[in-house]
């Protein structure tokens, strides 16, 4: 099994709509003394970034901008522009047109894979939105061969993605995936919209009863002995690792492409290395008879019956 989940945080890019190099040199040759405006081709003001006929929008971006500016000052007269947030089990709504190009561009997220025990397999940053294709291509480049693929992928939009791949256009990308992986919503987000999804309820279930998946789903003992299902893996293991990624956003978003890309990565490496020394110290204390210590990653633990049912 794998995990996935993104979580909303990037360094910007190049401006024009379809472009994610950084400081992209191409379209500041072809436009750099061009208005800045979408689909205006006149020559910019000089000190500004639009043409005489765009000052007032200009103006507007200005003004927004020093506003925005003051680090620190939350004023209940300062308005604060909310970010275009993809809910989880919707479909993806088409971006708002971009109407001028006065500020770079931003990546929508940074998308992990997790093993279920918190170790990082890959990692990317997507543009425009966390959207089944760009999932798809991912996934796809990751595990390139269905030797690769792992026989579970978890994903909070598993079903958005199942519906994805059952698209008549996309058949033949889909008749490769069924033959080796299936896809499941993790434990979490399960609870919210299996109700109402029945495609989900029925062939996203993070653990079924049916025998459908019965690798998802194991037996143990409590403290007094009584037997209770619980699930194998840990699929929270992406929400798990976010949420400590979270703490360094305000670190990330003031640095440049590269140097997020470099900080990203090595933080990940020590994340996934001390994951994997804490699992080693754990198997030598246990061979030894030592109290085993908490695990960097425990399984969700909860009785398969409270979410199934």
């Amino acid at each position: 099994m794998v995990v996935l989940d993104g979580i909303m945080m990037g360094p910007t890019h190049c401006a024009f709509e379809g472009c994610t190099r950084v400081f992209c040199e191409v379209h500041e040759a072809f436009y750099g003394a061009c208005c800045r405006v979408q689909e205006c081709t006149n020559m910019k003001k000089q000190g500004t970034q639009a043409c005489n006929n765009h000052q007032e929008e200009w103006k507007r971006f200005q003004s927004t901008r020093n506003t925005s500016h003051h680090a620190g000052e939350q004023l209940p007269w300062n308005t604060v522009r909310p970010r275009n947030v993809q809910p989880h089990d919707e479909q993806q709504s088409p971006n708002n047109k971009v109407k001028n190009y006065f500020t770079p561009g931003k990546f929508y997220c940074v998308e992990t894979i997790c093993a279920p025990c918190g170790v990082v397999i890959a990692w990317t940053k997507f543009e425009g939105a966390e959207s089944p294709s760009n999932i798809m291509k991912f996934l796809e480049e990751v595990f390139p061969t269905e030797e690769s693929r792992p026989d579970y992928v978890c994903i909070d939009k598993a079903c958005l993605v199942l519906r994805y791949l059952l698209n008549e256009a996309r058949r033949e990308q889909w008749d490769t995936w069924k033959k080796t992986t299936r896809f499941s919503v993790d434990s979490y987000h399960y609870t919210n919209h299996r109700v109402k999804d029945f495609l989900c309820r029925i062939f996203c279930n993070p653990a079924p009863l049916d025998g459908s998946a019965p690798n998802l789903v194991v037996t143990d003992v409590d403290n007094n002995g009584n037997p209770y299902l619980k699930r194998a893996f840990n699929t929270q293991a992406c929400e798990q690792l976010n949420a400590w990624l979270g703490g360094f956003e305000s670190t990330l978003k003031k640095m440049t492409p590269s140097n997020f890309d470099w900080f990203l990565h090595t933080m990940l490496f020590y994340h996934s290395k001390n994951v994997i020394d804490r699992q080693a110290r754990r198997r030598r204390q246990e061979a030894n008879g030592m109290e085993v210590e908490e695990d960097v990653a425990e399984n969700d633990n909860f009785p398969a019956e409270d979410i199934v049912l």
